[in-house]
């Protein structure tokens, strides 16, 4: 395989259901690659933020004990665009997009865009809890000081926290009655699928893009995303895979004595320790470019931009002059290349890493599917699961924890052959195909609520106005009856 198959690509087991945090994955469950620039793969216009709100909501810091710390609260940050809203006494339905590791700002420039005008929709995004602006106990430091306080940082508290705020949000908005679709992608699409099971009250449906749910409890393979990884590359240029495969053997065969030499071929800005630190920060770039492989300027195609240089430079070049053109064409001319890209320290995610303060435990690993499930999904879910879509591209590489095949009739899965990491909930013009299907489907359910909310209003009128006439006719014979007739009123 042209990649290490000991990449890390454990989820962010302290989001879920555990209480501290793994070892940083390279890349992140995230929708937008972090280590590019947004400004590459956003739309976003003057206008558009004009539309958009910005609200606090305090929030509860534990909503399932009742310790005395247990009630103190925190600001969560939550943005409103209500310019394409049909309003409450409509059947318009309101989306919901659940934040997920990063602040809400970064994901909130294109998500859902499309989608408003469409559904007449209200568009909500949620900052989830300990990222951005969202933090308890005052600051990020305080909030990521210890295990106790770190404690509160987890996926149970996270979907509860969404639960709270948008019931208290239509109620606000007097629109009790509005059908809710939750939306996210990456871990935010694992939140919305589970919200959907958690919460269906409150919830009639989810979109989970990208959602790797069957990463978890051994349920599939450790090694599926490095084989998609190696897939990738060599789909698009068999030389190109043959080249990455034989680079780390060269590289390690300099650990002892070419250490500057590496140093200096690759530019990066501080020596290197060892082979292992540049073929980590290699591995990151290419699971990232194959994750993220869009079809977006200025860096379009990553996977095909670091092949064609490393193809193309003359025959006879030796292999790692050919991987540092990769490099190159990846992340672009550089003055050096920082090789801890995926380990910076002012990172929410990596403050919370269990090995910054050496704690003594390990996170519940069982945990997750005992509370959301995920062993035998299809036998399970089909039974009391619904109005979930799961869609994947399969370019991907987490895909492979993805759910790629119905469930039900109303838990869907869309895929597409050549879409990548969360690129439906992305402005993508290509992948009309796949967007078109998700309309189709989730205007379905809003069709079926909003028909069982008018016969349920309707029934409940029959109900009343009945109750009335009776209670009209009891009081009436109630004034004209003697006392025994009173009672046999009473008893029919």
């Amino acid at each position: 395989m042209a990649l290490k198959t000991s990449l890390l690509v454990n989820l962010l087991m302290f989001l879920v259901l555990t209480s501290v945090v793994s070892a940083i994955i390279k890349p992140r469950l995230s929708v937008i690659p972090r280590t590019r620039s947004k400004t590459s793969i956003t739309t976003t216009t003057t206008s558009k933020k004009d539309d958009r709100k910005t609200f606090y909501y305090t929030q509860t810091l534990d909503h399932f004990n009742y310790r005395p710390d247990s009630f103190t609260t925190f600001q969560q940050k939550y943005i409103i665009n209500s310019r394409y809203w049909g309003g409450a006494n409509t059947s318009s339905p309101i989306f919901v997009y659940l934040g997920a590791e990063a602040p809400i700002e970064e994901d909130v420039d294109s998500i859902l865009d499309d989608y408003a005008p469409i559904f007449n929709a209200l568009l909500v995004y949620i900052e989830h809890r300990y990222y951005g602006e969202s933090v308890p106990f005052g600051s990020w430091k305080e909030a990521y000081s210890n295990t106790t306080t770190l404690g509160y940082f987890n996926s149970a508290q996270a979907l509860a926290d969404y639960a709270e705020l948008i019931v208290n949000l239509k109620h606000n908005l007097t629109a009790e009655t509005s059908p809710v679709v939750v939306v996210g992608g990456s871990y935010g699409g694992m939140l919305a699928s589970w919200f959907r099971l958690k919460y269906p009250h409150i919830a009639m449906g989810a979109l989970a893009s990208s959602a790797p749910i069957l990463n978890i409890d051994d349920i599939i393979p450790e090694d599926y995303y490095p084989i998609i990884v190696s897939k990738d590359f060599e789909e698009v240029s068999k030389t190109c895979y043959d080249t990455i495969q034989q680079s780390w053997s060269i590289i390690d065969s300099h650990e002892k004595n070419g250490l500057p030499f590496l140093t200096q071929k690759f530019k990066t800005c501080n020596p290197l320790n060892s082979s292992s630190e540049l073929k980590d920060f290699l591995e990151g770039k290419y699971c990232e470019a194959a994750q993220y492989d869009y079809d977006l300027p200025p860096l379009a195609n990553p996977v095909n931009r670091i092949c064609d240089a490393i193809d193309e430079l003359p025959k006879g070049t030796d292999v790692l002059t050919r991987i540092a053109a990769g490099v190159v064409a990846y992340i672009g001319e550089q003055s050096c290349y920082d090789i801890d890209t995926y380990n910076n320290s002012t990172d929410q995610s990596s403050l919370g890493c269990k090995d910054t303060y050496g704690v003594s435990f390990t996170p519940r690993p069982h945990w997750t599917a005992t509370e959301f499930g995920g062993h035998n999904i299809k036998l399970v879910l089909q039974k009391f699961g619904s109005n979930i879509i799961f869609s994947n591209g399969l370019k991907d590489p987490y895909s492979g924890g993805g759910i790629l095949e119905n469930l039900s009739d109303s838990l869907v899965a869309l895929t597409t052959t050549n879409g990548s990491h969360c690129l439906d909930i992305q402005p993508a013009i290509w992948l009309v195909g796949q967007q078109a299907s998700e309309v189709k489907i989730m205007k379905g359910w809003i069709t079926d609520y909003n028909t069982m909310l008018r016969k349920e209003n309707s029934g409940q009128g029959g109900v009343v106005a009945s109750s009335h006439i009776w209670l009209t006719v009891i009081v009436m014979s109630l004034s004209f009856a003697k006392p025994m007739q009173v009672l046999q009123i009473l008893l029919f």
